[in-house]
């Protein structure tokens, strides 16, 4: 059969598919019908929040002013239910509508209530925008900021006593007391918004925001006499420009900061302010974070006496936990976490005690991650959790039980459950209880309130979209149902599947590699079958998990209605709950060892006799689209098609924080930079290639798959592109944009790799 037929085949499944008569087969997918027809939209929009330790709030549909919410109150053990909010009482003055409330949140006597709305994103979030003020007594409503242009203000918080409000505004801090009728005032005068040296308060640059995830940069004091907050410098980091070509007649230039790997990094230093004005004390934190170290987190301690902030050197592998006096801005180090690879520093939180004392950390010293209890005067260390399983994360210390809550999944790292373990166990050890329930598999969240008897529960499942729920933590038991997701598990139940089979590599060293396996509804062994991969495979993150998997689940049950096998594998370095040596047995070999484990994944796989070892393609996104390349190029006896996705190329272009972290310092690494860089080993393509980007990818920057085809067409390589003009990393800004995606990526497939 000619490529050319396969092609037309394939154009022709990508069709909405409707049988002669009737509606459209509820059990056939379509591009279409996963991305634009909103049949599979999970309704999380509203999610509850705590109001207190017995009650929660939430926003809900009016009935009165359709398309508007109202705001209310609710018991989840009695039901009683109360409208704390009605949306008529949002309607500003001279406005014919309510304001559509993006976030809220309620001063500590609980009288005035903060909106955010009319937002604006900021590279990844919508974290800029307006801020009102709703005095629910009067129900008088006021616009913070004062002259401020609309969609300027970031990060507005109630002072501690609820009588002010701070926020940032152009790099600057303010505040100001509506209720009280004072005028904003500006704590900070010398932030400046772009230019070679651009100086921002209150929040963060690019690869803070990115790699650190930090966004919101200023914190109250307990009293709410002043406040600390980051001040980042960006003279001397080196300027990225992306080039907007369909603004108008001329490009339209946006030019940022981004220290790629080696280059100079933001001076960053934290400073305290009074709340009246006046100046600012600077910290003195040990040497020159433009060139060796970073702040990623910093707090108040709970008696508002001190600060604590965590320091990380350059090469990101100590970490010190640092105390320091806000009168004086002398520091002192209590605590030092290293690691011969490197500390996950922004991930472990410093929960501090009332005690003003004590801290719990996360640390992997003895070669898992566990909790530790850290007295901050003494330096005395003491370890909460033990044995072989990683504490993902602590939702809770709760003093008044002395328990400290996290999520863990001893034994199962594709799953994850909530634990609690005594915060001062008895000597021996003591064994963490579950709270999830056994017969709860799959992947949970949770939100605790503030006395820990009840919470939140978000449970998902492979195949099963989530659904959440107010439970009793002792118990478990259901208190109320907030959204099931009933319509759309409806609708996904009368779509044709397989049950997915989960499966293990051994692929050496003591490591085994989980993975998953869409099979063909009407799946045949006696029939061979063409697999694609789906890869991610850096420390990011996870593709392997007993969770729902969204659009991408969808699209790829698409594809094995159509007659593929899909599989995906997290090899070693993959952020999985198995321990240090898994995760960090890749430091400085990003890139080889990971791909060399999806290889020996896949020749295990292609021994079943029903999938064809001749047909073997792969895709991923990113850190994937970075994989897919090293597959194609490195094992080309294997994967004769790749669509890569927003790859970086080359490692030696991407940013300073995470590239570094775990490929240290590119000049005395160069040799490991490129043996993990694509770009490196293009030579050796072989089979279809098809790369995808944004050119407006702010993160992994289109120049890299420039480079990457120079080096293609000078090897006379064939290889397909797309270009998606100014989207970025996530390639979904603009109309149709996903939909669009899916397709190509589809077409490409069936073209180079059909099915049957």
């Amino acid at each position: 059969m000619s490529r050319s037929h396969y092609f037309l085949m394939a154009l022709w499944l990508l069709l909405p598919y409707k049988p002669a008569f009737g509606q459209a087969d509820p059990s056939k997918l379509t591009i279409d019908r996963i991305f634009n027809s909103g049949d599979f939209k999970a309704g999380f929009e509203r999610s509850p929040r705590w109001f207190d330790a017995s009650t929660a709030t939430q926003l809900e549909p009016s009935e009165s002013i359709k398309g508007f919410h109202n705001l209310i109150r609710f018991n989840p053990v009695t039901g009683e239910k109360t409208t704390l909010v009605p949306a008529e009482k949002l309607i500003p003055e001279n406005a014919k509508n309510p304001l559509r409330v993006s976030n809220y949140s309620f001063s500590k006597d609980q009288s005035s209530l903060l909106l955010f709305t009319n937002t604006v994103k900021v590279w990844r979030q919508e974290t800029r925008g307006d801020y009102w003020l709703l005095h629910l007594p009067t129900s008088k409503l006021t616009r913070l900021g004062g002259d401020a242009k609309p969609s300027t203000l970031q990060f507005a918080k109630f002072s501690p006593d609820g009588k002010n409000i701070g926020y940032v505004r152009d790099n600057n801090l303010w505040v100001e007391s509506p209720l009280n009728n004072i005028p904003p005032l500006k704590l900070t005068t010398d932030g400046k918004v772009g230019g070679d040296d651009e100086i921002i308060n209150g929040t963060f640059d690019w690869v803070y925001e990115e790699e650190f995830d930090c966004r919101d940069g200023w914190r109250w004091n307990p009293n709410g006499t002043s406040i600390a907050y980051w001040q980042l410098n960006t003279l001397g980091v080196p300027r990225f420009t992306l080039v907007d070509q369909t603004a108008g007649k001329y490009q339209k230039l946006t030019t940022f900061p981004y220290p790629k790997t080696g280059e100079q990094n933001s001076l960053c230093r934290i400073g305290v302010v009074p709340t009246t004005g006046g100046p600012t004390t600077w910290l003195q934190t040990p040497g020159d974070t433009r060139t060796d170290g970073y702040i990623p987190r910093m707090e108040w301690v709970k008696t508002g006496k001190q600060v604590i902030l965590t320091h990380l050197n350059r090469l990101q592998n100590t970490c010190q936990v640092m105390l320091a006096d806000p009168l004086s801005g002398s520091v002192k180090t209590v605590f030092t976490d290293k690691d011969d690879a490197w500390v996950d520093a922004a991930d472990e939180s410093m929960e501090f005690l009332e005690d003003g004392i004590h801290f719990c950390w996360i640390s992997e010293r003895d070669g898992w991650r566990h909790l530790y209890l850290i007295n901050s005067q003494s330096g005395e260390t003491r370890q909460i959790t033990r044995g072989n399983f990683d504490a993902k994360a602590i939702l809770k210390v709760d003093e008044k039980s002395d328990y400290v809550y996290f999520t863990a999944s001893p034994g199962r790292p594709t799953e994850q459950y909530l634990y609690r373990m005594p915060l001062n166990p008895p000597q021996g050890f003591v064994s963490p209880k579950r709270i999830t329930p056994q017969n709860q598999t799959g992947w949970n969240d949770y939100v605790l309130n503030e006395n820990g008897n009840q919470a939140v529960w978000t449970h998902s499942q492979f195949g099963e979209p989530p659904s959440s729920a107010l439970v009793d933590v002792n118990s478990h038991n259901l208190l109320k149902v907030v959204n099931d997701n009933s319509k759309l598990k409806e609708t996904l139940a009368k779509v044709a599947h397989s049950p997915v089979e989960w499966f293990q590599v051994d692929i050496g060293d003591g490591f085994t590699m989980d993975g998953w396996l869409i099979k063909p509804p009407n799946f045949d062994p006696a029939k061979k079958y063409p697999i694609l991969f789906h890869v991610y495979g850096e420390p990011a993150g996870q593709t392997v998990a007993d969770k729902w998997g969204g659009n991408n689940y969808l699209w790829h049950l698409y594809l094995a209605q159509q007659g593929y096998m899909v599989a995906s594998m997290d090899n070693r370095g993959t952020k999985t709950p198995k321990g240090r040596a898994w995760r960090k047995s890749v430091y400085r070999k990003i890139g080889v060892h990971a791909s060399a484990d999806q290889a020996k994944g896949a020749r295990d796989l292609l021994k079943r006799p029903y999938i064809d070892p001749k047909r073997v393609a792969v895709w991923g996104w990113s850190g994937g689209g970075s994989m897919t390349l090293n597959l194609l190029f490195r094992f080309p006896e294997i994967y004769n098609t790749g669509m890569s996705v927003a790859p970086v190329p080359d490692m030696t272009l991407y940013d300073t924080i995470y590239q570094e972290r775990y490929m240290g310092l590119p000049s005395p690494n160069s040799t490991d930079y490129k043996a993990g860089s694509p770009i490196t080993h293009a030579a050796k393509l072989n089979g279809n290639l098809l790369l995808v980007h944004g050119t407006g990818d702010d993160n992994v920057h289109y120049q890299g798959v420039e480079k990457l085809m120079e080096i293609l067409i000078a090897e006379n390589k064939t290889f397909s592109l797309m270009a998606y003009p100014n989207r970025s990393h996530s390639i979904n800004e603009g109309k149709g944009t996903s939909r669009h995606l899916y397709s190509l990526l589809s077409r490409f497939l069936m073209e180079k790799m059909p099915p049957g």
